[in-house]
């Protein structure tokens, strides 16, 4: 069954149009690759998801219901339900690890103290971040301000995790840490939309690849249709490639 749709999508700033009638389609604990070049609008896809953005016309639904009429509140419970993690990892400076990912729990859940603070840490061991509770994001690497972003997106259970180039200017050992956490999380059951230009990391964790161009999909399928038509789009823009 489809878990996220998003139909006839159109969206442009001022003069630019950047999506021109997209369409496409994930399924249940499936994860979907949005590869393209810079400006081809693959991350205000994953914002529409979330109601941090809205398509000029045309349908985002999430299990058949229709996201582009809701409004702030209403996007509420769906933003338990669809985790977005940030390309920067989008911590608050001002609190601790651990304060960053009890904060969820406080506003949206009726855990106790104890309860959340061993759920925390259960989580943060989980993520190769023990000992690390109290320190501030500034005072962690970059990609351990991702995996702690990661981590407080996942935290309250989502159903799909939007990933906005999660290895982006990673180190080999960080890049390596986020893919064995976004497969682990697929493994669960998760389903998820990696944006990223990281094609290693692409191929591995996801079960298809869409390329987005010119305002729409150029081409989409999976990791095995994509390897056996040699020549294709992808694995061209996959080379380097310009499109």
């Amino acid at each position: 069954m489809d878990l996220v749709k998003v139909e006839n999508f159109y969206k442009r700033y001022g003069s630019k149009e950047v999506h021109k009638g997209l369409s496409f389609a994930v399924k249940k604990g499936e994860c979907l690759g949005l590869i393209g070049g810079s400006g081809t609008g693959k991350s205000v896809l994953l914002r529409s998801l979330i109601g941090l953005e809205k398509p000029d016309s045309g349908s985002v639904s999430y299990l058949g219901q229709e996201l582009t009429h809701f409004n702030e509140d209403d996007f509420v419970s769906i933003r338990k339900k669809i985790a977005y993690a940030f390309q920067g990892g989008a911590l608050f400076d001002s609190m601790t690890v651990f304060e960053n990912l009890a904060y969820p729990l406080r506003e949206h859940t009726q855990l106790s103290e104890k309860e959340i603070q061993t759920k925390v840490l259960s989580l943060l061991s989980q993520f190769g971040l023990a000992g690390n509770e109290k320190l501030y994001p500034g005072n962690l690497s970059g990609g351990m301000q991702k995996r702690v972003g990661l981590a407080r997106a996942i935290i309250l259970g989502p159903e799909v995790i939007l990933y906005d180039e999660p290895t982006a200017g990673l180190d080999p050992y960080n890049t390596r840490k986020i893919q064995e956490m976004i497969l682990h999380l697929k493994n669960t059951g998760v389903t998820s939309i990696l944006v990223t230009h990281d094609m290693p990391v692409a191929f591995t964790v996801c079960d298809r690849i869409a390329m987005l161009g010119d305002g729409r999909i150029r081409a989409i399928g999976t990791i095995a249709e994509i390897e056996a038509q040699g020549e294709n789009i992808i694995a061209k823009f996959a080379a380097g490639e310009k499109f």
